[in-house]
């Protein structure tokens, strides 16, 4: 049998692993633990309001130069004027955003951008009330199931989840049982960690299983490096102590489920002890395989069995589907061979582990009571999405915004082609080609339409079960559900065309921009149309740094590393001559050498250059393409129109040029605030953690320095040669 390899959603993949690239890529098991602002009252829905809501930014009451006085407040509070831009422009444009945001609360980073989806939820709570519009579209089914299931959480004790409720330790006890719970009754003969772990992924939960789907027909499982921990992703040296916050996190957090169960404090500790005597060892196989090659290599080098279990997955999984052979993405033999060793030793506390992130999928995890209606609002918004995107689209989502966008989009596309004529690395044939390409993209602003196939997304939330007296198990209802949606395409790939787009290009209520490598589109998805990254009322020098950017980002990742390997029609094919691939893989290295140097004090790790390099090249491309569209736009409305005043490109009270403020535009959208706990999160994402994308993309790029005036030698005009690809 040949031996398996594990991938994983990062550069270091296989590229048909990452047919899609993001801005920020957020999955609804993640985004789902976002709450909206705090607000005391628990209002029930059950009737429309009157008029229309008026909850969107973009829905502006006063006059648009009070808007702009009062939005240019906003960002100068943001700033921390005291540092100087050319010393470190994150902490200039960023520095005391975390000082004066508002109270959310949220289980993991706060940024700026994120912050978006906290305005789509204050629109979610008004559709919860827009009957009316349900009954036009022909959803008074859907929309009821939404109204009692988020009156339902409202009216339940959630803050501490009861974890001993019935329906939750019967769920349990159904999938491989709770030793420290049930005592000698559990049987350590009859537990298979691997099954209780393909059963936990039906709920969402990504436990020594981390499923993912893949971005393209048919949609397979692919499978990602389990990540051990529960507030706090743990590795050997944050929990090599019981004084470490990832230690104290994760105690805390198993303490609250055991002791809901009345277990005695000796008993809790002894549970407790035996997770992280789990965790330790785990960790020493997980370590090893963080990569692909390291998987390919142990196995090149030993006798390494077949691991011989992923057919109870697929069974558990996915009813035994029949996803063709060819299709199904690879996974590492000796990985899982070696981790069932370490779960053989450790049974009771394996089983423990698993029921307790369990119980932790189905916590608010609310860090008070008054935040219970911002959890309900969120748990409907991200479970039932495309029952809101329907409605979204109808109230908020306008043909002006649609075509404003169109026309920064045509203005990046001009700056991306002559970047591409005029880059002198390209031999004929190649730049032929790239030109082709970019010729071909496509552009979807919104989402990608696709009527037939929402249409049973949303008719699927008629499959939710809503329990009158038991909100756990319409919780486990809920999340149930919302696995099955999130598989709905690998479930029913044999009634859809390979053409068939993956779920994430039908939502359009996200705050993200992707780019789809299979059928070579860009898509600006319509929940992103917000500020800190949209504004009709904006200058166009803020609309080009932020929108503009985020547009050139996905341009860019058309010909990264892995948009490279393919053509303008979407299929994968090298295009490249001998001599131009190796000046671009050449340039390429210069990012995953440039950021690797980056170490986040925190955590004391360094950013893993190699690991985000086609994101960093697609930030620095698409400043790049964005400063070079406004300035072509803008000549071009001079030429028009002679006395078109400079100081529409500037913001009231902010005394910055128009392509300063561009660059501060894009540097606040990633101003964010993480905990130590967030560092460990973001350090396997493909994306540089935020700070990190600022500084990395303006240190290489030479117009911001002329702009800023900053010093050769400065911090942020380093006098090493910049990287540049594009």
């Amino acid at each position: 049998m040949n031996k398996r390899k594990m991938f994983s959603y990062s550069s270091s993949s296989s590229s048909s692993s990452r047919t899609i690239c993001a801005v920020v890529f957020i999955y609804i098991s993640v985004i789902s633990e976002f709450i909206v602002p705090p607000c005391e009252a628990r209002t029930t829905v059950t009737a429309d309001e009157q008029g229309k809501p008026e909850s969107s930014e973009n829905s502006v009451k006063d006059s648009s130069a009070e808007y702009l006085r009062t939005y240019s407040e906003r960002m100068k509070s943001y700033m921390n004027e005291s540092v100087a831009p050319c010393d470190d422009f994150y902490e200039y444009a960023c520095g005391n955003w975390q000082h004066v945001k508002q109270d959310r609360q949220s289980s993991h980073k706060r940024s700026n951008l994120l912050d978006i989806g906290y305005t789509l939820g204050d629109v979610v709570e008004q559709l919860l009330t827009r009957n009316s519009l349900a009954v036009d579209l022909n959803y008074t089914d859907e929309l009821l199931i939404a109204q009692r299931f988020y009156n339902a959480c409202l009216g339940a004790d959630l803050y501490p989840l009861p974890a001993a409720d019935p329906a939750y330790l019967a769920l349990i006890r159904s999938l491989g049982g709770f030793p420290a719970v049930d005592g000698e009754a559990w049987q350590s003969a009859n537990f298979s960690w691997f099954n209780m772990s393909a059963h936990l992924t039906n709920f969402g939960v990504n436990g020594l299983i981390h499923e993912k789907i893949l971005p393209q027909y048919p949609f397979v499982p692919y499978f990602k490096v389990p990540e051990l921990g529960f507030d706090y992703i743990v590795h050997k040296d944050n929990i090599a102590s019981n004084d470490t916050r990832g230690y104290k996190l994760n105690e805390k957090r198993m303490r609250g489920y055991l002791e809901a169960y009345g277990l005695p404090d000796e008993k809790v500790s002894e549970v407790i002890a035996g997770v992280f005597a789990f965790w330790h060892d785990a960790l020493v196989i997980i370590d090893r395989f963080q990569e692909e090659k390291e998987c390919e290599e142990y196995a090149e080098a030993e006798d390494v069995p077949s691991f011989t279990e992923w057919g109870s997955y697929y069974e558990i999984a996915w009813n035994s589907i029949n996803f063709p052979t060819e299709n199904l993405e690879d996974f590492c033999d000796y990985y899982y061979v070696e981790l069932d060793k370490v779960c053989a030793k450790h049974k009771p506390a394996v089983a423990n582990y698993l029921a307790m992130l369990l119980l932790y999928r189905m916590d608010a995890k609310l860090k008070a009571a008054k935040y219970q209606k911002e959890h309900c609002l969120q748990a409907v918004q991200y479970s039932l999405p495309y029952l809101f995107d329907r409605l979204y689209r109808v109230e908020y989502f306008s043909e002006d915004t649609r075509s404003e966008i169109s026309g920064i989009i045509k203005e990046l596309r001009k700056s991306f082609r002559l970047m591409l004529e005029n880059s002198e690395w390209l031999d004929t044939e190649t730049r032929r080609e790239a030109l082709l390409k970019e010729s071909s993209i496509e552009p979807r602003i919104g989402s990608f339409k696709d009527d037939e196939h929402t249409e049973r997304l949303v008719r699927a939330i008629q499959n939710l079960t809503i329990v009158v007296d038991s909100f756990a198990q319409t919780n486990i209802n809920l999340k149930r559900l919302t696995t099955n949606i999130r598989r709905f395409n690998g479930h029913h790939f044999s009634e859809l065309s390979n053409g068939t787009k993956p779920l994430e290009l039908l939502w359009s209520m996200q705050v993200n921009a992707f780019y789809y490598n299979i059928d070579n589109s860009i898509y600006v998805m319509a929940g992103i149309l917000h500020p800190p990254a949209f504004h009709q009322l904006w200058p166009n020098s803020l609309k080009y740094g932020t929108i503009g950017y985020l547009v050139g980002h996905e341009l860019t990742h058309g010909f990264d590393t892995v948009g490279s390997m393919f053509d303008g029609s979407g299929s994968q094919r090298n295009w490249w001559s001998k001599k131009s691939n190796a000046v671009f893989n050449e340039r390429a290295e210069c990012y995953a050498e440039h950021y690797s140097r980056y170490l986040i004090p925190e955590i004391n790790r360094k950013i893993n250059g190699n690991q985000t390099k086609d994101e960093n090249i697609a930030d620095s491309g698409g400043l790049h393409q964005a400063l070079s569209a406004y300035r072509s736009y803008m000549k071009q409305q001079q030429q028009d129109n002679e006395t078109y005043p400079n100081k529409n490109e500037q913001m009231p009270g902010l005394d910055l040029s128009p392509e300063q403020l561009f660059f501060l535009g894009f540097a606040q959208l990633w101003c964010n605030a993480y905990e130590e706990e967030h560092y460990w999160e973001e350090l396997s994402n493909e994306h540089t953690i935020d700070k990190f994308r600022v500084l990395g993309a303006v240190t290489n790029n030479e117009e911001f320095s002329k702009i800023y005036n900053c010093p050769s030698g400065s911090p942020m005009n380093p006098q090493a040669d910049r990287c540049r690809v594009w």
